[in-house]
């Protein structure tokens, strides 16, 4: 508020400073005292215009400034200093007709927002500095038609047809990133950790059921975009079981679009032409540990 003769000292805080200004008439009795004769903080900091002829005088100081100290609270940011009125006999007399005053100051700052109304604020929000990543990602795995256009309708197939699965994630407002499957394991039930089980990927990304010789599982290469990973399996059955389910439990994954594909982050199919292993992006180098088998993984 304006200071005024009823509200003799007014304080503005601003983001890195505090502006002061007080009424001549400080004490409300029409007495205008000296400019001269105030002072801010410890420092005894002078106001930044003494003209006699004005009733108000301004004071100007950094949030750091004129020995003003800082108190912490759990919510705010506290800057206390204090104007200080220190008569002084006019002229030649040695007698004063006001007393001296103090009149503490305080500035509060919020501690958990911005103080400056121009704040910069990110688009994005960089997925590895979130609590939990795992909740802000949607990952899905799906099996799609033939040409890859929509979902398939059903899950039953024939022995010589391909399984064509889609693996997705929808990264929300994080920084680009792209997708991988890191391993798939088929089983009988549910648990994939149950007996029988058979990998078709492993090795941190290696189609390992294009390996063998009556197969063309593989990764399907370029990537529609950076979060989605497409892949053909043809389909089988265990040998001995007699029954007609099969499931197939994928762990995906994800990295920074802009890090480069290693050995821990890839997708390697087998090319059957060239005998070799072959990523999808990356250097071919990457895939070598699909055929050593020492592929480092995450545990």
């Amino acid at each position: 508020q304006a200071a005024a003769p009823l509200h003799p000292v007014a304080v503005q805080c601003l983001e890195a400073q505090m502006v002061v200004r007080v009424h001549r008439d400080l004490f409300g009795t029409g007495h205008l005292v000296k400019a001269a004769d105030l002072t801010l903080g410890s420092a005894a900091c002078l106001p930044v215009a003494q003209s006699a002829a004005e009733t108000m005088v301004t004071f100007v100081a950094g949030l750091h400034e004129c020995g003003s100290t800082l108190q912490l609270t759990p919510d705010s940011l506290i800057y206390k200093t204090s104007l200080s009125y220190k008569p002084t006999p006019s002229g030649n007399l040695v007698i004063v007709r006001t007393n001296p005053a103090v009149v503490p100051i305080e500035c509060h700052y919020p501690r958990k927002s911005n103080v400056s109304s121009n704040a910069v604020r990110p688009t994005w929000a960089p997925f590895h500095s979130t609590l939990s990543a795992e909740e802000r990602l949607m990952f899905s795995l799906r099996l799609m038609n033939d040409n890859w256009s929509t979902e398939r309708l059903s899950n039953g197939f024939q022995l010589g047809e391909s399984l064509h699965l889609q693996a997705d994630v929808v990264s929300g407002g994080h920084v680009p990133l792209r997708l991988f499957v890191d391993d798939c394991v088929a089983t009988l039930s549910p648990d994939r950790n149950s007996s029988p089980r058979y990998a078709l990927i492993d090795l941190s990304g290696c189609l390992v059921d294009g390996r063998s010789d009556d197969t063309t599982s593989a990764f399907i290469s370029p990537r529609l975009r950076q979060e989605t990973l497409q892949f053909t399996v043809d389909a089988f059955k265990f040998a001995g079981d007699d029954g007609n389910l099969i499931y197939i439990t994928c762990h995906l994954k994800v990295s920074p679009a802009d890090q480069a594909p290693n050995a821990l982050n890839k997708a390697c199919s087998f090319n059957k032409a060239s005998s070799l292993w072959v990523p999808v992006e990356g250097t071919g180098d990457i895939c070598s540990c699909c055929e050593t088998g020492n592929c480092p993984s995450y545990g």
